[in-house]
């Protein structure tokens, strides 16, 4: 049976100011997968994005990861547990991160409405027409 990864404790974080998603799983003891999932199911972790969409994690990032690992493996929290108990922490945690929304376009509100009535048109025309 393979063995889970040691997490570091607080003590063994480097001094570097960001530590990408490979180096943050490895201190945390994980893969970088759940990583990414606690992103959805945690709300207060939100590593910084580079431009080419790279995670970058803070120190605060890694202390916060290691006390999400200790409250899910050691005590055996669920994840709705885990973020009760952040909250009651002083962590911003409420349910699931939603989904971001649809990135904003640039154009006018105005000219979203009649794009969208020249459509319906379109569509009622081709109707009658079938």
């Amino acid at each position: 049976m393979p063995r889970r990864a040691t997490p570091t404790d607080g003590r063994g974080i480097p001094e570097k100011p960001y530590f990408k998603i490979g180096e943050a799983a490895r201190l945390c003891g994980v893969k970088p997968y759940v990583l990414r999932y606690w992103e959805t199911e945690f709300k207060s972790v939100k590593p910084q994005k580079t431009r080419s969409q790279q995670r970058l994690y803070k120190r605060r990032d890694i202390e916060l990861l290691l006390k999400i690992r200790h409250l899910l493996y050691d005590k055996r929290y669920t994840i709705e547990g885990a973020r009760t108990r952040l909250r009651a922490l002083g962590h911003d945690e409420e349910g699931p991160v939603p989904a971001q929304p649809a990135a904003q376009t640039g154009i006018a509100p105005e000219t979203l409405r009649k794009i969208k009535q020249g459509l319906q048109d379109l569509i009622r025309i081709c109707a009658e027409e079938s």
